[in-house]
């Protein structure tokens, strides 16, 4: 059985957790949480990283740092998962939902503008398998209405637009280093504050609302409460584990970016035949193998092509249903102009197993497999 994921594991995570454990330190913001926040800020540029206990947390709190109010739109995707709109959802804000790009799967940046009203308070890209949105145009659109950016960069570790981290260049970034991510802690999650007057108050909201980490920089001779806040800091355990694979980010990338690319290889046959797509990577971006995923026909050809593959012994997975079709989103939410593209997508879109150390010879089976599928 080739399973769609397998968390990534270097080998140096029980020593780690050791040291961690042995530091009598495992709640937050021990040592592996400084080098992991240190990491991400020297990879990326941005003024601050802070680590989180999910990528879910820290758009959470984005939206409480941007001081969302009930009532106030913010515009995204409705490809993508539950949390980008729960973290507004949950202020009262109201998600308004734009068609996406049939290339990449992300927000069309060329739909923006429209969906933007008096209400309209941020504009949440989301980098869809690490691949970058349009962030040029966007940016431009959010100085031109005076908007915030908050970048769902949940798949894009690792990844750029035009030389830039992706989770940079908007207000802040989320990472996510769930079980599934290139980079894992189980849970976990970092948001990055592109500017340094703003690193105050998202340090004291991680901090259950105190100034905490004035104190340990000596900066107040106590820490109190001073704001808003609630406990956003993962274990320094969970941190450990992630220190393990950061160390060797450039290895891990190196691997999936090994699968991608035999991947592409494999099943571009099919793709100039007509029979399938594959995956679009536009000028300037440069995708950190977060995933493999390829479109059939329809979805009555995905499900068959799910059971085939699944008869081989290999599991592969769909993706999001739309969240403007959903029970909440119906609720909580509008779509802004026509959904021409984000269902059809979706109802097509396959996602192939990916992870670090996935085999060469399991990477060919499992396109030998599609291949036979469609030549039957």
């Amino acid at each position: 059985m080739i399973g769609f994921n397998v968390a990534p594991f270097t080998g140096k995570e029980f020593d780690y957790i050791r040291q961690a454990i042995e530091a009598e330190h495992i709640c937050g913001d021990g040592m592996f949480t400084k080098k992991c926040n240190e990491w991400i800020e020297k990879q990326t540029g941005t003024a601050k990283a802070l680590l989180t206990t999910s990528c879910t947390h820290a758009t959470e709190m984005a939206a409480l740092l941007l001081n969302i109010q009930p009532g106030d739109e913010v515009i995204m995707p409705s490809y993508t998962f539950v949390s980008t709109a729960n973290a507004f959802v949950l202020r009262g804000g109201v998600p308004v939902f734009v068609d996406i790009r049939p290339d990449t799967m992300n927000l069309d940046e060329n739909l923006i503008e429209a969906a933007v009203t008096e209400k309209t308070k941020a504009i949440v890209p989301v980098h869809y398998a690490g691949v970058a949105c349009e962030m040029d145009k966007i940016m431009e659109l959010a100085k031109k209405y005076r908007l915030a950016v908050v970048e769902d960069a949940a798949q894009g570790v690792c990844s750029f637009y035009k030389g830039k981290a992706l989770g940079t260049i908007g207000d802040y970034g989320c990472f996510s280093f769930h079980e599934t991510k290139n980079f894992s802690m189980g849970e976990g999650g970092a948001l990055l504050i592109r500017d340094q007057d703003h690193v105050e108050d998202a340090e004291i909201l991680r901090e259950k609302g105190t100034n905490r980490s004035r104190f340990f920089r000596g900066q107040v001779d106590k820490y109190s409460w001073v704001n808003q806040g609630s406990s956003y800091l993962p274990s320094d355990m969970n941190a450990a584990y992630l220190w393990a694979q950061l160390e060797m980010a450039d290895a891990i990338t190196a691997d999936r970016m090994g699968s991608w690319k035999a991947y592409y290889e494999q099943l571009l046959p099919l793709k100039e035949q007509g029979r399938i797509e594959l995956p679009v990577v536009p000028e300037g971006c440069e995708q950190n193998a977060h995933m493999f995923y390829m479109k059939a026909k329809d979805l009555k050809e995905r499900t068959a092509l799910i059971a085939y593959l699944k008869e081989a012994g290999i599991q592969t997975v769909f993706h999001y249903v739309p969240l403007h079709s959903a029970q909440a989103g119906l609720a909580f939410g509008r779509f802004s102009g026509e959904d021409r593209y984000t269902t059809r997508e979706s109802e097509r879109l396959l996602r192939l197993p990916m992870y670090y150390g996935l085999k060469e010879e399991q990477v060919s089976y499992v396109a030998e497999r599609i291949r036979e599928f469609y030549e039957q």
